[in-house]
């Protein structure tokens, strides 16, 4: 996967999303229709299944947990939890931080910032209806719509341009953030540049993955 592709990706989509949200602010939307519109995005998200995985994220920022969605996004839940299993994100960096838009990672060491070797490429699922509202976790890809591995971001806004269009391919979401999505915000607001192989958008302090596991399902 190529790191410069996906940012070039993730950049036309985060350039898109801010013209909406200014557009937005343009027509003058006031604190109380945003309040409406936070509550709309709460129960955009679908219910998650009954006895659905999910996976434990402890961060040098915080825990948090992402419940999965297997009957939704069979292959993305099925890679994501191989990686967990093979202990693939213990010591991965969140490499991409977009304010207001998206946290990345798992993908590279937080040893030495190289890439780690993946397994083979996953089909996109995006047309599964499930959407990139706040909360909600995808499959990072390069321009090649059936190139996810590894990585995988967090969205910390509604972001509809990563949805699918009749004429392109969009992101696939496979889980929710279900605890400590306070963490992820606070994920989103750290000072990023540019830090060894990424240009830009890269965390100046490491944000490292230090264990990712299975949960028992919920009762």
């Amino acid at each position: 996967m190529s790191c410069a592709a996906l940012a070039a990706t993730l950049l036309v989509a985060a350039q898109a999303a801010d013209r909406n949200r200014r557009a937005a602010q343009q027509a003058g939307e006031s604190s109380g229709a945003q309040t409406t519109q936070e509550t709309a995005t709460a129960s955009a998200a679908p219910d998650i299944e009954a006895n659905a995985p999910r996976v434990r994220l402890t961060t040098s920022e915080g825990v948090f947990v992402i419940a999965l969605y297997p009957q939704r996004a069979p292959l993305s839940t099925a890679n994501f939890l191989r990686y967990v299993d093979e202990g693939f994100y213990a010591n991965t960096l969140f490499h991409r931080v977009i304010g207001n838009f998206v946290v990345q990672g798992g993908g590279f060491s937080a040893a030495d910032e190289s890439a780690k070797p993946t397994h083979e490429f996953v089909a996109n699922e995006s047309g599964s209806g499930l959407r990139n509202v706040r909360g909600t976790v995808g499959a990072a890809r390069s321009e090649n719509p059936h190139s996810a591995s590894s990585e995988f971001y967090i969205n910390i806004a509604d972001n509809p341009d990563l949805d699918p269009l009749p004429t392109r391919w969009g992101y696939a979401v496979f889980g929710r953030v279900v605890e400590g999505m306070d963490v992820v915000d606070r994920m989103g607001t750290v000072a990023t540049g540019s830090v060894g192989p990424f240009k830009k958008d890269s965390p100046l302090k490491p944000i490292v993955i230090q264990k990712a596991e299975r949960l028992p399902p919920a009762k």
